[in-house]
């Protein structure tokens, strides 16, 4: 029988879960970007009291979580990170899924993420899952972000 997966709203007692969790799975990028991705270094304290995060486990084990900001006419994700030991595994996509059905349910008829340039199989996976391309920002230190969006019904 294999476990079974189930998502909950993190509380405070989840912050360092939740810090660990982000930087494992942005690990990867550092070689890529020459940093460490801005996940790695956000204040989860704040973030959790400010924003919506959901964790995503696999029976006991934190395998994911997505972020969450509502804002003006859509919800934003800030973060959606999975576990290295699972990725590839489709729950990213669940994630970003339940995020759409928050949005529904919180009256959005549009969703809002945006990641580097460089994340090019992340734009990929986006563009496949139905998101376009609002626009591409530089940033001070010379690297690029996409903005995409996502209408939903």
């Amino acid at each position: 029988m294999s476990a079974a997966l189930h998502i909950r709203q993190a509380a405070a007692s989840d912050v360092a879960a939740i810090l660990a969790l982000t930087r494992e799975a942005y690990a990867k990028w550092i070689p890529r970007i020459g940093r460490e991705p801005r996940p790695m270094t956000a204040d989860y304290d704040a973030a959790v009291r400010a924003h919506r995060i959901d964790l995503l486990y696999l029976g006991e084990a934190l395998v994911g979580l997505i972020e969450m900001i509502p804002r003006q006419g859509h919800l934003l994700i800030e973060n959606v990170a999975v576990s290295p030991a699972v990725q590839g595994k489709g729950y990213g996509r669940k994630l970003l899924s339940h995020a759409e059905e928050v949005a529904g349910a919180l009256g959005y008829r549009e969703i809002r993420l945006y990641t580097n340039k460089l994340f090019e199989e992340n734009v990929k996976l986006y563009m496949r899952l139905g998101y376009a391309i609002d626009r591409e920002e530089v940033l001070a230190h010379g690297q690029s972000v996409i903005h995409m969006y996502k209408s939903i019904s």
